[in-house]
């Protein structure tokens, strides 16, 4: 039988047909990447990124993740950063879980799945795939396990804080604030008395 055609996915510069990105909060996107300890035993890293500010808000490093994990680091993030309008990630088994689903459509946020097979239409998490790998997991040999989720944490704060980022115009991702020793916050009169 003959198979229809699809529309296509991109325009004609190249780029893909997708929500961007206005604002910070509009869109977030999450995935997988897998490593090795030492002893050869695989663990893997979930991460979760703003796609408008490339700010990394989380990494959860387990031997095995599934979504009742996936869940549970979305419901810590959406208490800490408010809920974004949509979230994007590719049909992984752990992503489109009914219980995962309903929740959030239940608090409002909008799933966006890419297509089977077309990782390009996830750009930036293949990009914060790529750092992570070239700038981390490639030069790490991690022994275990707890070695994994330290270096993996500072990693993820040395590239929001430190690493300027050449697609926010050099800038960083969730820059610092760091106040001058002397001001004291208007708020604060006891600590001047």
């Amino acid at each position: 039988m003959k198979q229809p055609k699809r529309g296509r996915l991109w325009l004609n510069d190249g780029s893909c047909i997708r929500l961007r990105p206005t604002h910070k909060g509009h869109v977030w996107s999450y995935d997988f990447v897998q490593d090795r300890t030492h002893d050869g035993n695989v663990f893997r890293i979930l991460y979760v990124i703003d796609e408008f500010t490339r700010e990394c808000l989380a990494i959860r490093v387990e031997r095995k993740l599934n979504s009742r994990d996936v869940l549970d680091t979305l419901g810590e993030l959406f208490v800490h950063h408010g809920s974004p309008k949509h979230i994007r990630s590719d049909n992984g088994p752990e992503f489109i879980a009914t219980a995962l689903r309903d929740w959030l459509a239940r608090i409002g946020v909008k799933a966006l799945y890419i297509e089977p097979g077309s990782p390009w239409e996830n750009g930036y998490c293949e990009s914060f795939n790529s750092k992570l790998r070239d700038e981390l997991l490639a030069r790490e040999i991690f022994f275990d396990l707890r070695e994994a989720q330290i270096l993996i944490e500072t990693w993820r704060r040395h590239y929001n804080t430190a690493g300027p980022h050449s697609s926010l115009g050099y800038r960083l991702p969730a820059p610092q604030t760091i106040l001058p020793a002397a001001f004291i916050p208007p708020y604060c009169e006891e600590v001047a008395a």
